[in-house]
């Protein structure tokens, strides 16, 4: 029975502590949505892009201004992933040049804010120089699916370890069913939705790849403490990964470190590269590539390491795992 009511008040503070940090995690980087050294282009000649510049540098630390001759220059910028937008000094005034595809929420802060820093009662131009889908303008259904991919590479991480597989055949398991995750899930957000409308196999990959970091992880903490590194990948892939990922609003939109943290966490890198080879034909990907990458490596190994260990270790075993000893015969 003292055993019983340790386990029942354990239960009653765990339940409220996991729904703060829960709260914390999801609702505190909303709340606290702002322009955080947003890279931002100025193109034009001086003094007019000089004005630009100085008006929107008096927004303390909101944006990191990078200066372009001409508005091509701005344009490649943008579609290189260098810059969300750019503002071009003209004859008739600053032309706002965004891409929606990068961030739906980012390109209308820089219409706010570009129309504030113009001449009072000036129409500022915009064209969108890399459009979201038609089928998903608000960038929600981007959004949204970085949980489900979450979720799925917790699942797969969770379930190859309560099957109790082991090694090389974990292993195995966990990348065919990212595979498998990757070819259904872009079946489904390109070729039915239309919400994402870059290279086919490049989106599967992107997904792929994000699906076995988290389930490695997962797997390779379960391999190295138990069954307790379940539950602490799944709270670092969806109650930190997820909300500190800012694929909904942007990294530089989110609370310092919040989102520099998210981009180290597969669910932001992942959702990094999947907009980077959905709309900008995989343009600034390679450092999300590489943070998926580094995770599924080690994540592999600690599962190939630990299911040697086992087998070279048999009272490591689990115990419905171990032989029975011999009955005794009088």
């Amino acid at each position: 029975m003292p055993g019983q009511n340790r386990r029942a008040v354990a239960v009653i503070l765990l339940v409220p502590l996991m729904v703060t940090l829960a709260l914390w995690a999801f609702s505190w980087p909303a709340a606290r949505t702002a322009p955080r050294d947003l890279p931002l282009g100025v193109a034009g000649t001086a003094p007019a892009a000089d004005q630009l510049q100085e008006q929107l540098e008096r927004r303390e630390g909101a944006f990191e201004i990078h200066r372009y001759d001409d508005a091509d220059a701005a344009r490649a910028a943008i579609e290189d992933r260098v810059v969300y937008g750019a503002v071009v000094a003209t004859e008739k005034g600053p032309h706002l040049l965004t891409a929606s595809a990068a961030s739906p929420i980012v390109s209308q802060l820089l219409r706010e804010a570009v129309t504030a820093a113009a001449p009072a009662g000036a129409a500022v131009p915009v064209t969108d120089v890399v459009a979201a889908p038609g089928t998903d303008p608000r960038g929600g259904v981007l959004g949204a699916s970085i949980l489900p991919l979450a979720l799925a590479g917790v699942a797969s991480g969770a379930v190859v370890t309560l099957m109790k597989l082991r090694g090389a055949r974990a292993a195995v398991t966990l990348t065919g069913a990212a595979v498998l995750v990757g070819v259904a899930a872009t079946a489904v957000a390109h070729s039915w939705l239309g919400v994402i409308t870059g290279n086919w196999w490049a989106e599967a990959g992107a997904i792929g790849l994000t699906v076995v970091a988290i389930g490695a992880a997962v797997a390779g903490l379960a391999a190295l403490i138990g069954t307790p590194g379940i539950g602490l990948g799944a709270l670092l892939m969806v109650l930190l990964g997820n909300p500190f990922s800012g694929v909904t609003s942007a990294p530089e939109l989110l609370p310092e470190p919040v989102g520099m943290i998210g981009q180290w966490l597969p669910p932001g890198a992942g959702g990094s590269l999947l907009r980077s080879v959905a709309f900008f034909d995989g343009s600034a990907a390679g450092g999300a590539v590489a943070t998926l990458a580094i995770w599924a490596v080690l994540g592999l190994a600690a599962v190939l390491i630990g299911g040697r260990t086992r087998q070279g270790n048999p009272d490591r075993a689990e115990p419905s795992e171990r032989k029975p000893a011999p009955a005794l015969t009088g």
